[in-house]
């Protein structure tokens, strides 16, 4: 962990794997009191996400994930709605079993060279989080190893910074080259009609929300969705650059 963030700034977050129906019962409580995110209300409070996480050849992160290593943190590029109009790097950090995310944009000229495990140019005016991540493709030979995918319906509440989400349809891809492909190829890793919530807080999560996600059937998980699409991912297929670092 480096000084790119304090800890002041790291959130609560907690996910929950459970039956579909059950979550339905949850969000239709959550729903009376938290808000919709402003960026799903264009969306009928709805909006995919998918994510392109990056790792070495030796699997560090993923086994850091799989073995609780505290602190660590990964690098994904983020997109919407399959859209290359809002690009995002994100760096996330976990520390003490809290989380804190950074974020800047990226170009998709420079997206697609990362996709194909090229090393994009560093200009002087470049944001400290890009720069660590294409020195870290330099050093550590980070490289795409797997996309994560899914439908989210975001709800929010001021008091506390609370963010509940309800994502569906989570599915993993090896098919790097289709990052923005509307018909990409991808998998599903939880069983059938079985989706993930999650909540995000500050300091404090107030009582009365904490009332209303309360039920014995949901079930804590501290794998992320990173580390199940990487378990359970399609074939890979490699690019020239991948296929070098892993000789």
């Amino acid at each position: 962990m480096n000084s790119l963030c304090y800890l002041q700034h790291f959130r609560h977050e907690f996910k929950y794997v459970s039956p579909e129906n059950i979550l339905q019962i949850i969000e239709h409580r959550v729903k009376h009191i938290l808000q919709i995110d402003k960026h799903a209300k264009a969306t009928n409070g709805i909006y995919s996400i998918r994510s392109l996480y990056f790792d070495d050849i030796y699997k560090n992160c993923y086994f850091e994930n799989e073995d609780g290593t505290d602190p660590r943190e990964k690098f994904r590029i983020r997109i919407y709605n399959c859209s290359s109009s809002r690009i995002s790097l994100e760096l996330k950090q976990k520390y003490k079993g809290m989380t804190h995310k950074i974020s800047c944009p990226v170009s998709y000229n420079d997206c697609l060279k990362i996709m194909k495990g090229e090393l994009p140019d560093i200009k002087e005016d470049s944001p400290d989080l890009y720069k660590k991540f294409i020195s870290q493709m330099q050093t550590k030979n980070l490289y795409p190893v797997t996309i994560v995918s899914y439908e989210r319906t975001p709800y929010v509440y001021s008091i506390g910074n609370v963010r509940v989400t309800f994502d569906k349809n989570i599915r993993s891809s090896n098919d790097i080259a289709a990052f923005f492909d509307q018909k990409l190829t991808s998998r599903p890793i939880l069983e059938q009609n079985t989706n993930m919530m999650e909540v995000k807080y500050d300091e404090l999560l107030p009582d009365y929300i904490a009332e209303l996600l309360q039920t014995d059937l949901l079930r804590q998980t501290s794998f992320s969705k990173y580390y199940l699409c990487r378990k359970y991912c399609l074939p890979r297929k490699e690019n020239s650059r991948v296929k070098m670092l892993e000789k």
